[in-house]
């Protein structure tokens, strides 16, 4: 397999602060790429999501990550949530080839992200439809030209029922 790479690689560099948000995502659609976007908790990252991310990869020319904040997490999720801290999410959906950029945030749904990043497409997963998908969201993408794209669920694969799984499993 030929190396395409020139120079050390840093993940790091994809994590984009909060206030550097605006002005990484006008430098992406800028430079004639369509943006898309997803958000979500990533608390154990498994195969469904690798296969997700790549895929929404694949809608355009840039893939952008929200990623909840662990008080977000909690209160989405429940107190024994997140499994793994936000930075080490960072970082781990940052050193994945097809994401280009990961951002955490903080509020209770997506709205703040969307409005920094502005994506051409906004992707959820197959648990949502276009009815499921938070209602304000979905206005403001529509709203401001960009479209919703839900993609194909990935059925048993998700962090809480991996969770269960290690939670009934007898320690040897």
């Amino acid at each position: 397999m030929e190396d395409h790479h020139n120079g050390p690689l840093n993940f790091l560099e994809k994590i984009i602060e909060w206030d550097g948000l605006a002005d990484w995502s006008h430098r992406i659609r800028s430079e004639g790429r369509i943006l898309v976007a997803t958000n979500g908790c990533f608390d154990l990252l498994h195969a469904g999501h690798v296969q997700y991310l790549e895929e929404a990869r694949n809608l355009g020319g840039a893939l952008l990550i929200g990623v909840n904040s662990d008080r977000s997490v909690r209160k989405l999720k429940g107190d024994s949530r997140p499994v793994t801290g936000q930075d080490d999410r960072l970082r781990v959906l940052a050193a994945l080839e097809s994401v280009n950029g990961v951002c955490l945030f903080d509020g209770n749904d997506a709205r703040a992200f969307l409005k920094f990043s502005q994506p051409n497409i906004y992707v959820k997963g197959g648990d949502y439809n276009i009815d499921t998908v938070n209602q304000d969201e979905r206005q403001y993408i529509e709203y401001n030209g960009g479209r919703i794209v839900i993609l194909s669920n990935r059925e048993g694969r998700s962090s809480s029922t991996l969770i269960d799984q290690i939670k009934n499993t007898p320690s040897a």
